[in-house]
């Protein structure tokens, strides 16, 4: 906890002055919006910045240079990581700008935005943000990190969208960011999360969708060996108009979880398709045949709808999370998974998930980014909540599923999935050349090391 000294409430009166939005210390109105999504993680910065424009940005870095102290960035803390009283935290709730244009198929977002903001702006033009499975994340957060969501092997990935940024460099300097403008932060930007600076609007392309056939099918526990085995062989057919992951469930009994779901072992067959419903449908059916749900949530859905598929907790907790990327799954891995996660496992986690990948996220975009491991055949995500009764068995579990999926694992993960400030998970989202161009880019535009704090890429951390 900071020590509000004279000297030390003089200095922070220095850049009230110089900002227009709020500014808080601990203790004072404001400062809980340090808080992050995940309350487990200790977010504990020297002062809180609630900033209302890009210049309020470029203020909070130059009073940090000055100050011998370093930046990091929030929105909605899902991706946060620890954050001491050497650190001046820029939140950006207050940038809310959201202007559609139709004609162009385009939206400009605030960095304050959060992706169901904009599925609400983008729908009733008969258009879609290509958002992630939670649609409670911030925008910039998830663009930074590449993007992986609910319609990813049909489109591919989210940042591939991104038309411009607007940010503030660790240098303090406000650049607006194209392919053809400052090209190379327009590379780096797009898979480096907040290394090379703090985003504060963005521009993307708008995809004219305007509904879906998906949502998920919730099995019994006891049925997932036989489902999890007939979707590996489903996965090897299925086209790329639609995207699949399965997770074993074990949801609390709370009065928002659905009653067929609460306090027992479920598996869950998410899918997200644009076909035309009836071919949809006859690809679930395959998985249908093989055991009866005991939840049948797949429909016609509009894309306001989108987070259904996932169905994502909303509320804050605390939680420890694992990934891993792999290339070929093969019915041993399956077999692997199920020893750890599945009936008789006795796992403390919440979900784990494997998420299917490859489609048009294989494919390079036009425009080339600092975001590796297109290759992956498909993600691992693991989340256990850090409460009684599991809670002291969640992160040693991690690490069973960890060692049980070695053999098919690559050693890789995807930024978004993949929140520390440990160096070395870090450079796991990277292959090593990209790392060196991060790095050495950062270096240039933050050349004090303003925002060398996070999960930023940088040499000699």
């Amino acid at each position: 906890m900071t020590n509000t000294t004279p000297a030390v409430a003089a200095s922070i009166e220095s850049l009230r002055a110089a900002v227009s939005g709020a500014v808080a210390l601990p203790g004072e109105p404001g400062y809980e919006l340090a808080t992050p999504w995940n309350v487990a993680v200790p977010v504990r910065p020297h002062a809180v910045v609630e900033v209302e424009s890009a210049d309020d940005v470029a203020a909070a870095v130059r009073y940090a240079a000055d100050h011998g102290l370093k930046v990091a960035v929030q929105r909605t803390g899902h991706g946060a990581v620890p954050l001491g009283d050497d650190v001046l935290l820029v939140h950006t709730g207050r940038l809310t700008e959201c202007a559609i244009d139709p004609d162009a198929r385009t939206a400009r977002l605030g960095a304050g935005l959060v992706w169901q903001d904009v599925i609400d702006a983008a729908t009733p033009h008969g258009l879609a943000p290509l958002a992630g499975s939670s649609t409670t994340v911030g925008v910039a957060g998830f663009l930074t990190g590449g993007g992986i969501g609910p319609l990813v092997r049909t489109y591919g990935l989210s940042s591939d969208y991104v038309r411009a940024f607007d940010i503030v460099t660790g240098n303090g300097e406000v650049l607006h960011v194209t392919p053809e403008e400052h090209a190379e932060l327009f590379w780096g930007l797009r898979g480096g999360k907040a290394t090379l600076g703090i985003v504060t609007a963005v521009e993307i392309e708008l995809l004219p969708v305007t509904h879906f056939y998906g949502g998920a099918l919730y099995f019994d526990g006891s049925d997932a060996a036989a489902v999890a085995h007939a979707w590996l062989d489903w996965c090897a057919e299925l086209p790329e108009h639609s995207t699949t992951s399965i997770a074993f469930l074990q949801l609390p009994p709370l009065p928002q979880v659905p009653a067929p779901l609460a306090g027992r072992l479920t598996f869950a067959v998410r899918f997200a398709s644009l076909a035309d419903p009836a071919e949809a449908e006859a690809l679930l059916g395959r998985l249908r045949a093989v055991a009866t749900p005991i939840l049948d949530g797949i429909g016609t859905l509009p894309f306001a709808a989108i987070a259904a598929v996932h169905a994502d907790p909303v509320d804050p907790m605390p939680t420890h999370e694992y990934s891993a990327l792999t290339n070929e799954l093969t019915h041993e891995a399956i077999d692997a998974l199920l020893s750890v996660a599945g009936p008789g496992s006795h796992s403390p986690q919440t979900v784990v998930e494997v998420r299917q990948l490859g489609g048009a996220l294989a494919r390079e975009p036009r425009h080339r980014s600092a975001f590796c491991h297109r290759d992956a055949q498909f993600a691992v995500m693991v989340a256990g909540v850090l409460a009684p009764p599991t809670a002291e068995n969640v992160v040693g579990h991690a690490r069973t599923i960890d060692r049980a999926l070695a053999p098919w694992t690559t050693g890789r993960h995807l930024p978004n999935f993949a929140a520390s400030a440990d160096p070395a998970t870090i450079a796991r989202a990277y292959d090593d050349d990209t790392a060196h161009w991060l790095s050495a880019l950062a270096d240039e535009y933050d050349s004090n090391g303003v925002l060398r704090v996070g999960q930023v890429v940088r040499r000699d951390r």
